[in-house]
């Protein structure tokens, strides 16, 4: 049997403080380098907090049609869309158009929200606090689930008032994945083990671990297999140059342009930087790392990410496998 060595990478790429030709040449930019997935946050005003609220933004399920349509290989989704934001039935939805017009490609992001700015702003309900908002996607996923599967669900609950949800036409894929954000140990992970196919895990590698070791006793606590969800690693904003100083400067110009000052700088630095800062998430077995990519979407990075770092993360899960296998 040959040593598995693939590792997957994702573009997720903001649609804030750029115009569409940027957005949709840099999603197709990365396409064409052979990542995976293409995402966007699903958000109305830009991030993170402390960012301009008032800055431009675009919309970004209409974003990402257009980039389904113009597109033809990588999975695409938003990475998440809050519940809050977003009501379930016409979610369901929205997420099968997009997957007619990608041709089978479409994922389902969802999350809790914590944007309270936004929520403000368009007049949505916030809820009194991030518990709330957990019990709305509980209530949510079960009929998203069921009308992504044509069973005609009806909500359970407070929240929501659906009546045997008919989603016709059904979605391209006969098992339309449903990916959830998010590492809250007590009910978030619950949440992942009950209904996602997927779950996208951000923090240190310390953080990582603590939220992986959560999800398998959820997993077992309600019978479930933990190899069948796939996890991914969201990975803040990346810069990569010849020198540490090159990578620093880059970075500061990327957060100038976005009239904020950077969240991280983990990963900025030399190919090797990044390919020893991201080793830990693929030792412990996270094989798809997604990347986020502010505009004005470093072309740089990205190349070097998919001709240089990916490499030799791959060349390390052969030599584990090797290792494991003596």
């Amino acid at each position: 049997m040959g040593v598995r060595s693939k590792v997957k990478f994702g573009a997720d790429c903001f649609s804030q403080h750029t115009d569409w030709p940027s957005y949709l040449a840099a999603m197709k930019r990365a396409e064409d380098l052979g990542y995976d997935s293409l995402w966007s946050p699903d958000h109305l005003i830009p991030t993170p907090p402390g960012a301009d609220p008032e800055g431009p933004i675009l919309e970004p399920y209409m974003c990402l049609a257009g980039v389904a349509a113009t597109t033809s290989k990588a999975t695409l989704g938003l990475l998440v869309s809050p519940i809050s934001l977003r009501q379930p039935a016409l979610l369901a939805k929205t997420i099968t158009a997009l997957d007619h017009i990608s041709g089978g490609r479409a994922v389902l992001g969802l999350g809790a929200g914590w944007h309270e700015e936004e929520h403000r702003q368009y007049g949505f309900e916030f809820g009194s606090g991030f518990g709330e908002r957990l019990d709305w996607l509980r209530q949510a996923l079960p009929v998203v689930r069921g009308m992504l599967a044509g069973t005609r669900p009806s909500s359970v609950g407070d929240r929501y008032h659906i009546r045997e949800a008919v989603n016709s036409p059904p979605p391209v894929q006969e098992h339309l994945p449903i990916l959830i954000g998010g590492t809250g140990p007590k009910v978030t992970l619950r949440l992942v083990a009950e209904y996602g196919d997927m779950c996208n895990l951000i923090g240190s590698p310390d953080q990582v671990a603590g939220a992986e070791a959560r999800l398998v006793e959820h997993c077992e606590a309600v019978d479930r297999d933990p190899q069948e969800i796939e996890r991914t690693v969201a990975i803040r904003q990346p810069v990569i140059r010849d020198s540490q100083q090159e990578a620093d400067r880059a970075l500061n110009e990327i957060f100038a342009h976005n009239n904020s000052e950077p969240w991280s700088r983990d990963m900025v630095g030399t190919p090797q930087d990044l390919v020893e800062r991201c080793a830990p998430y693929v030792e412990m077995g996270h094989r798809h790392l997604i990347f986020q990519f502010l505009s004005p979407f470093d072309q740089e990075t990205m190349e070097r990410l998919a001709r240089e770092v990916r490499p030799g993360l791959e060349e390390l899960t052969v030599r584990s496998s090797r290792a494991a296998q003596v």
